[in-house]
C-alpha cells in the first residue's frame, strides 16, 4: 500500500461534497417520503463529487449493481484528471429519521487511496466499537456482552454501572441488551444511524462507552473510517447466513465469510471522512433556514493528522444548492 497522503485540499472539498447532500436532502425533512429524501441526497452528492479532480471509484454505496440512479458500487466519480481514490458514501444516513423529522440524520462520505477500504456487500454484519487510549483488544466481537463492558469498566477505572451502551433499537438485540443491563451497565437505545452511534464512542461529551450490535456492513466501513480518524478500536464480522449473502460477498471478492475484521482492515492508509448533519442531534446541529440563508455543521476528519475540524458554515449564496421550495 502507498504512504501517499490524500492532497489537504481534496481534504477541505471533501466538506463541500456532504453539505451539498445534507442541504437537498433537509428540504423533505418530515415530509413522510424516505425514497424522495435520499435520492435529493444522492444527486446532490453525485454532482459535488464530479467537480472534485480524482479519479474515484464507489466502494461503498447505495447499490451492487449498476443501478443508476442511485451511486452504485463501481461507479466511477470526479473528472478523472486526479489520483485513485476509494469513496465510501451514505449520501442519507437516517432516511426514515428525514422522513419522520427526527434527530441525528447525517450525509457522510470518505475518501482513502485506491485499494485502502473493504469493500463490503449489502449484507448485515455483527459490530463493536470503543473509544480511544485503551489497550489493544481490550473488547472481542466474539467475547460475551457482559465480559467486554466489566473490561472497560476495569480499563476505564469506573463501576460498571457508569458504563453506558449504544445499541440499536431492534428486536434482534434484545439478548444483547438483557445481558448489557444484568451486569449493571445502561444502553442508548438508537432508532436509526449506527454509523454515529460507533463515532458517539470517541466523544466523551455523548456519554457513549462503547457500541455493540448488528447493522448494515457499508455503514460499518463508514464508521471504521471514522474511527481511524478520532482514535478508537472496532472489529467487525459480516453475516453471510444464506447462499445469497454468501455470493453477494464473494462478487465483491470476499471468501473468509466468518473473518473478523479489524479496523485498519475495514479503512486502512489516510483516510478522509466528512459528516454533515441533516436533523439536528448530539453529534451535529441540522440545516437550518435562516431568511435567505443556509446554515450547516460538518465534521472533517483525517487520519493521517488526527485532526477533526467542525465546520459551521452560513451559505448566503443559496442558489448554488439548486433548493426547491
Amino acid at each position: 500500500m502507498s504512504s501517499k497522503k490524500i492532497d489537504r485540499q481534496l481534504t477541505l472539498e471533501l466538506a463541500r461534497v456532504t453539505e451539498r447532500a445534507a442541504v437537498a436532502a433537509s428540504t423533505l425533512i418530515g415530509r413522510g417520503n424516505e425514497k424522495a429524501a435520499d435520492q435529493a441526497a444522492v444527486d446532490a452528492m453525485r454532482r459535488e463529487l464530479n467537480t472534485l479532480n480524482i479519479d474515484g471509484e464507489v466502494v461503498i454505496g447505495e447499490g451492487e449493481r449498476d443501478e443508476a440512479p442511485m451511486l452504485y458500487i463501481g461507479e466511477k466519480v470526479g473528472t478523472g484528471k486526479g489520483p485513485k481514490v476509494d469513496i465510501a458514501l451514505d449520501p442519507l444516513e437516517g432516511t426514515t429519521l428525514t422522513a419522520k423529522g427526527m434527530p441525528n440524520a447525517l450525509a457522510v462520505v470518505a475518501m482513502a487511496q485506491g485499494g485502502s477500504l473493504l469493500n463490503a456487500p449489502d449484507v448485515y454484519m455483527d459490530k463493536i466499537a470503543i473509544g480511544g487510549g485503551y489497550p489493544d483488544g481490550l473488547v472481542d466481537l466474539d467475547a460475551d456482552p457482559a465480559d467486554n463492558v466489566k473490561a472497560l469498566a476495569k480499563a476505564k477505572g469506573v463501576d460498571v454501572e457508569l458504563i453506558n451502551v449504544c445499541v440499536l433499537d431492534r428486536p434482534r438485540h434484545a439478548e444483547i441488551i438483557a445481558k448489557v443491563r444484568e451486569v449493571g451497565a445502561r444502553v442508548t437505545l438508537i432508532a436509526d444511524g449506527d454509523i454515529a452511534g460507533v463515532i458517539h464512542c470517541t466523544d466523551p461529551a455523548t456519554g457513549i462507552d462503547m457500541y455493540i450490535g448488528t447493522g448494515g456492513a457499508p455503514e460499518g466501513v463508514l464508521a471504521a473510517a471514522g474511527l481511524r480518524c478520532t482514535g478508537g478500536q472496532m472489529q467487525g464480522r459480516l453475516v453471510t447466513d444464506s447462499e445469497d449473502q454468501k455470493a453477494r460477498a464473494a462478487k465483491m471478492g470476499i471468501t473468509d465469510f466468518s473473518k473478523k475484521y479489524e479496523m485498519e482492515e475495514m479503512a486502512s492508509g489516510d483516510v478522509v471522512l466528512s459528516v454533515t448533519g441533516v436533523t439536528a442531534g448530539s453529534m451535529l446541529s441540522g440545516i437550518e433556514r435562516r431568511g435567505d440563508e443556509v446554515w450547516t455543521d460538518t465534521a472533517l476528519m483525517r487520519s493521517s493528522t488526527g485532526t477533526i475540524r467542525w465546520i459551521k458554515a452560513r451559505h448566503s449564496h443559496i442558489d448554488k444548492f439548486n433548493i426547491d421550495d
